[in-house]
C-alpha cells in the first residue's frame, strides 16, 4: 500500500472553503481513479497547515495517477490561499482499535532514520508501540508510512477528541523517547491537528 500526501499551507480564514471543496469535488474524482483506496484530509486551523492524503493498492497506481490529480491539487492550493508540497510514501503499517468519530483529531510526528533500518523500525513499532496505544483511552488509530530512499517516515495518531489527544501526551511522550533511542531514529517535527476528512479504506497492516 502506498500514499501520496500533499501539504497546503494555507490562508486559515479559507480552511472551510478547502474542505468543502476536498469533500465534494476532489474526493469524488479521485477516489473513482484505479487503485485508489480513499482519502483523508488534516486541518491546523491556527497555523492554517492542511494535509490531504490519498492510498492507493500499489505504487504503480499512485503512479499512474499523478497527472491526472495535478489541476485538482493546483485548484485545491487556489481555493485555500496557499503553496503545497508533495511526498510520496509507502504505508508500513496501520492499525485500527476503532473508526474515527466527527471531531477526532491527531497527533502526528515526522522523523529521520536509517532508511535501511525502515522494516526493522516498522517490527519494533509493531511489537513494542501498537499493543500498548490499544490501552490508551480515546485511542482510535494509527498509521506509520515511510520513504525508503530518504529514511523519512511519518507517524498518525488519531483519537476520539481533542481531550483523548491532550491525555494522551505524557503516555505517549515516554513510548516515543524509548522508540527513537530503540531504532536511532530523531524526530524532527510534531504537529496536533483536525482529523477534517476521514475516507480511507486501507486494511489492517498490524
Amino acid at each position: 500500500m502506498y500514499a501520496r500526501s500533499t501539504t497546503v499551507h494555507a490562508d486559515p480564514q479559507r480552511i472551510d472553503d478547502g474542505i468543502t471543496y476536498i469533500r465534494d469535488e476532489v474526493m469524488p474524482a479521485v477516489t473513482t481513479m484505479p487503485g485508489c483506496m480513499g482519502l483523508s484530509m488534516l486541518c491546523d486551523r491556527d497555523s492554517g497547515r492542511c494535509i490531504i492524503t490519498t492510498s492507493w493498492d500499489s505504487e504503480e497506481t499512485m503512479s499512474a495517477s499523478r497527472n491526472a490529480v495535478r489541476a485538482m491539487r493546483e485548484q485545491s492550493a487556489d481555493v485555500m490561499g496557499g503553496q503545497f508540497d508533495v511526498q510520496e510514501w509507502e504505508i508500513a503499517l496501520l492499525h485500527r482499535a476503532h473508526q474515527a468519530p466527527e471531531g477526532a483529531c491527531c497527533r502526528v510526528t515526522w522523523s529521520r532514520g536509517d532508511a535501511a533500518r525502515m522494516d526493522e523500525m516498522t517490527e519494533t513499532f509493531r511489537t513494542g508501540i501498537v499493543p500498548r496505544l490499544d490501552d490508551i483511552p480515546g485511542f482510535c488509530s494509527v498509521s506509520l508510512m515511510g520513504d525508503r530512499q530518504t529514511g523519512l517516515s511519518v507517524l498518525t495518531a488519531t483519537y476520539d477528541d481533542r481531550s483523548s489527544l491532550d491525555g494522551s501526551a505524557e503516555t505517549v511522550r515516554g513510548m516515543r523517547d524509548r522508540f527513537t533511542q530503540e531504532t536511532g531514529s530523531e524526530v524532527t517535527e510534531m504537529a496536533e491537528m483536525e482529523l477534517a476528512i476521514h475516507h480511507l479504506r486501507v486494511p489492517e497492516m498490524a
